[in-house]
C-alpha cells in the first residue's frame, strides 16, 4: 500500500527554482516524463503549455499554469544516493519552465476526497519546494470548480483529461461575459451556444423540480447584420424576430416609438445645437408630452397661429417693410393668403370664449384689406406691391390683442421632458415653431432649420415605420412585446440590417435604455430584480471608443456608448447583464470592456486586439494569452469570474441549423455550380424601390400624391 507522502512522491516533476509574486521558476528532474506523464496514475500530456502542476503547502496546494517551456545549460545536477561529487561540472542541458501561480487547492473532505479553488496564493513557496502533477481528481476539481453552481456546459478541456468545462450562469451573466475572437474563430456559435445551453439547462431543471419546461429567462439581441433569425427558432424558450420590414409568420415589426425617446437621444436624432436649438426643442417635447397636441384644444390652435404668423411680420418690421426684396414681398403675399383661410376655420370652432372669436374676425377683416391693397392680378397671375410699416405694425397689434385673450400659463411646464407619454412625431416640428415664435430671442431665428431636418428625417418611409408606426403603441405593450409577460420568458432578436444609419445609434440606444430603465423601475415597484441580458453582435460598430477628441458630445455614436457604459456601470445591481461579442476590442469603449468580469477569447491575430486583451487580464496571466494567435476554430482561453482558474476550452458543437448565418461564403461551388437561367435582380430591385408584387409603389399614406407627368 503506497502511503500520501509516497504517492506525492512519484508525482514529483522538479522543484522550484526561483520565485516572483506573478511567476514560479521550475527545474525539471532529469527522469521528469518528457511528453506523456504515467507517474499521476493516469496518461497525461506532460509538460504542455496551459497545464497544471501543483506546489504543496501547509495550506494545500498552489495551482499553477505552465506558461514558458525551455532548455539551459547548467552545471551537472548531483544524483542522490550516488557518488557524483567532484567531478568536473561541464554544461549540461536542464529543462525549464516558468509556470503563473492562479489560485489554491485546498482538500476540504479526506474520506470522499473533495477539494475546493480558492482564487489566489495564501502561502508562496520557497527554493526547492517540489512541483507535482495533478491527479485526475486534482484536476477535475480544478477546471470543473465545486458545487452545484456550474450548471452550464459549454465545453471540454482538452489539457486536462477532456474534464467538462461548466460555468454558473449567474457569474456568467450577472457581471457580464466578453466573447471575442476574429472572423471564422467560432465566436458567433459561441454567443448562440452560451445563450442555448443556458436555456436548456433550466429547461431541464424546471422539469426536474416539475414546473413548465419554458424558463424564465429574457435574452435580447442586438443583430446589426440580420445573423441570428433562425438560430433560436426551436430554442427551450419562446423566441420572437423584430425586423424594419417583417415578414408574415415569420417576424414581426421593429417599433421603436419617437414618445420613447429621451431628450438627449432626440437631441443626437436632429443634431440640435446646445445654445439656442436644444432648449427649445426640450420645451416643445415637454409641451406634446403635456398633451399639447396641434388639433385640441381651440385655444392652442389659436395660440400656434399668433405665435406662428408674429414671429414672422415682426422679423419683417424689424428689417423695414420698405426693404422688403421680391421674394419676401410673395412670402409676406402668401402668408396672408394662408392667413384668410386659417382665420375662417378658426372663428367657426368651438370652445372659444367670444371675446377672441370678435378678436379673430377684426384681424380677418385687416388681413383682407392689406391684401387687397397690396396685391393685383395681371394675366392670371397675382403679383404683391410694396407693404407698409403700418400694414405690419397693424397686424401685429390685432395678433397681440388675440394673445390678450388667451390663457397666459405656459401649458408646457410641470411634465418632464424624458416622460415616455405618447405624441404624434409629426407635430414636432409646427409646434417647435409655435414655441420659438412664444419665446422670440435671437434663437428663434435657427429653429426653422431645425425644423427642416426634422421634417426631412421623419418623412422617409423606411424610418417612419420604426418610430412612428400607423397604429397606436402603448408603453406597457411594446414592454411586452420586448420582455414578455407572464412566467415564461422569451429570446428577442432584433435585426438592425436595415434600420437607416443616419439614425441606427439612436434606435440602440433607445432600446437598451428603455430596457434599463423598466428593470429599473420593476425592481423599485416589486423589491426583486427581473434577470435579463442584453447581446451585443459586433459590439465595435456602436459601442466604439471615442475616435477623436472632435467628436460632439450630442452626436448619435457618443450618446449610444454613453447609454452602455452605465449599463456596464450599473445594470448588475437591477439584474440587467451584457454580453459583449466583438471581433475588434481595441474598437471598443474601454469602459465597457472594463466592466466585463469574464471572458471568452477566441483567435485574436491584430496585435493592437491582442495588446489590449493582455492589459486586461491580470499581470500574472498575460502570457497565458500568447496562444491567442494560434488557437484552433471552436477552441477558446476561458478566464475570469465565472471560472476557478483559467482553461483552455474546446467549446461545445452545434448542429449546422442552429448556427448564427455568419458563415463564409462558399466561392469554389458557387463557380462551379450549374448555372441559373432563372436568376434576375428584378426582385431585388423591387424589394429596394418598395415596388409590390402586384407592380404598385409602396406609398407613404402620409404623403401627397405626385402629380401626373404632361
Amino acid at each position: 500500500m503506497t502511503t500520501p507522502v509516497e504517492h506525492a512522491g512519484h508525482r514529483t516533476v522538479g522543484t522550484i527554482a526561483c520565485v516572483a509574486p506573478n511567476e514560479f521558476t521550475v527545474m525539471l528532474d532529469t527522469d521528469a516524463p518528457a511528453s506523456t506523464a504515467l507517474n499521476a496514475g493516469y496518461p497525461a500530456p506532460f509538460p504542455r503549455i496551459n497545464g497544471y502542476v501543483l506546489v504543496p503547502n501547509e495550506v494545500g496546494s498552489i495551482v499553477c499554469l505552465i506558461a514558458w517551456l525551455g532548455i539551459e545549460n547548467a552545471p551537472y545536477p548531483k544524483r542522490l544516493g550516488l557518488k557524483d561529487f567532484g567531478l568536473v561540472d561541464l554544461p549540461y542541458p536542464v529543462r525549464k519552465m516558468k509556470v503563473l501561480p492562479v489560485a489554491t487547492l485546498r482538500r476540504i473532505d479526506t474520506d470522499d476526497a473533495t477539494w475546493e479553488v480558492e482564487r489566489g496564493v495564501r502561502l508562496f513557496p520557497t527554493v526547492g519546494d517540489a512541483v507535482l502533477l495533478p491527479t485526475r481528481e486534482e484536476l477535475r476539481h480544478i477546471v470543473e470548480g465545486r458545487g452545484v453552481d456550474a450548471r452550464v456546459q459549454i465545453g471540454t478541456a482538452p489539457l486536462a483529461g477532456n474534464a467538462r468545462i461548466a460555468v454558473d450562469p449567474d457569474k456568467l451573466f450577472g457581471r457580464h461575459l466578453a466573447v471575442l475572437g476574429n472572423t471564422g474563430s467560432g465566436k458567433s456559435c459561441s454567443v448562440a451556444g452560451v445563450i442555448r445551453w443556458s436555456l436548456e439547462a433550466a429547461a431541464v431543471e424546471r422539469e426536474l423540480q416539475g414546473r413548465p419546461k419554458l424558463p424564465n429567462a429574457r435574452f435580447i439581441v442586438l443583430d446589426p447584420n440580420g445573423e441570428y433569425s433562425r438560430t433560436f427558432a426551436d430554442a427551450a424558450c419562446p423566441t420572437r424576430l423584430f425586423r424594419v420590414e417583417p415578414e408574415a409568420g415569420v417576424s414581426e415589426a421593429l417599433v421603436v416609438p419617437a414618445w420613447l425617446w429621451n431628450t438627449e437621444e432626440w437631441t443626437s436624432f436632429s443634431r440640435a445645437q446646445p445654445g439656442a436649438q436644444r432648449p427649445l426643442l426640450i420645451q416643445a417635447l415637454r409641451g406634446l408630452r403635456a398633451g399639447a397636441a396641434l388639433m385640441v384644444p381651440a385655444t392652442r390652435q389659436v395660440r400656434r397661429f399668433v405665435v406662428g404668423h408674429r414671429l414672422a411680420f415682426a422679423q419683417w418690421q424689424a428689417a423695414g417693410a420698405s426693404t422688403m426684396q421680391f421674394a419676401e414681398k410673395i412670402g409676406c403675399g402668401k402668408r396672408l393668403e394662408v392667413m384668410e383661410v386659417d382665420l375662417q376655420a378658426l372663428i367657426q370652432a368651438s370652445g372659444l370664449e367670444q371675446g377672441v372669436t370678435d378678436a379673430l374676425t377684426d384681424l380677418k377683416a385687416s388681413v383682407t384689406a392689406i391684401y387687397g391693397k397690396r396685391s393685383s392680378l395681371s394675366k392670371g397671375v397675382r403679383y404683391f406691391n410694396d407693404f407698409a410699416d403700418a400694414d405690419l405694425v397693424e397686424l401685429i397689434g390685432k395678433l397681440d390683442k388675440i394673445s390678450g385673450f388667451l390663457p397666459q400659463q405656459d401649458e408646457s411646464k410641470g411634465e418632464n421632458a424624458d416622460r415616455p407619454l405618447p405624441f404624434d412625431a409629426d407635430h414636432l416640428p409646427d409646434y417647435l415653431e409655435a414655441v420659438a415664435g412664444q419665446e422670440g430671442g435671437a434663437g428663434a431665428q435657427f429653429v426653422p432649420y431645425l425644423c427642416i431636418r426634422l421634417r426631412t428625417m421623419l418623412s422617409d418611409p423606411l424610418l417612419r415605420s420604426v418610430v412612428n408606426p400607423a397604429g397606436a403603441v402603448t408603453l406597457a405593450g411594446w414592454l411586452k412585446d420586448l420582455l414578455a409577460d407572464g412566467a415564461a420568458g422569451q429570446v428577442s432578436v432584433i435585426d438592425l440590417s436595415l434600420v437607416p444609419s443616419d439614425v441606427l445609434h439612436v434606435v440602440i440606444a433607445v432600446l437598451a435604455r428603455a430596457t434599463f430603465e423598466a428593470l429599473q423601475r420593476h425592481r423599485r415597484i416589486t423589491k426583486q430584480a427581473l434577470p435579463t441580458v442584453l447581446v451585443l453582435e459586433e459590439a465595435h460598430t456602436f459601442v466604439h471608443r471615442a475616435r477623436s477628441e472632435e467628436e460632439s458630445l450630442s452626436s448619435p455614436e457618443h450618446m449610444c456608448r454613453r447609454t452602455f457604459e452605465r449599463i456596464a456601470r450599473e445594470g448588475r445591481k437591477f439584474g440587467l447583464g451584457l454580453l459583449v461579442s466583438s471581433q475588434r476590442p481595441s474598437e471598443l469603449s474601454p469602459t465597457v470592456l472594463a466592466q466585463c468580469n469574464t471572458f471568452l477569447l477566441h483567435r485574436i491575430v491584430n496585435d493592437r486586439d491582442q495588446e489590449l486583451v493582455q492589459r486586461l487580464v491580470p499581470d500574472n496571466l498575460g502570457g497565458l494569452l500568447s496562444e491567442l494567435p494560434t488557437l484552433p476554430t471552436r477552441h477558446a482561453i476561458l478566464l475570469g469570474w465565472a471560472t476557478p482558474v483559467p482553461v483552455l476550452v474546446e467549446m461545445r458543437d452545434l448542429p449546422k441549423d442552429h448556427r448564427p448565418d455568419a458563415g463564409d461564403p462558399g466561392f469554389w461551388q458557387k463557380w462551379c455550380e450549374p448555372d441559373d437561367p432563372q436568376f434576375t435582380w428584378q426582385p431585388v430591385a423591387d424589394a429596394w424601390q418598395g415596388i409590390e408584387p402586384n407592380g404598385n409603389t409602396c406609398q407613404d399614406t402620409d404623403s401627397e400624391p405626385t402629380p401626373d407627368a404632361p
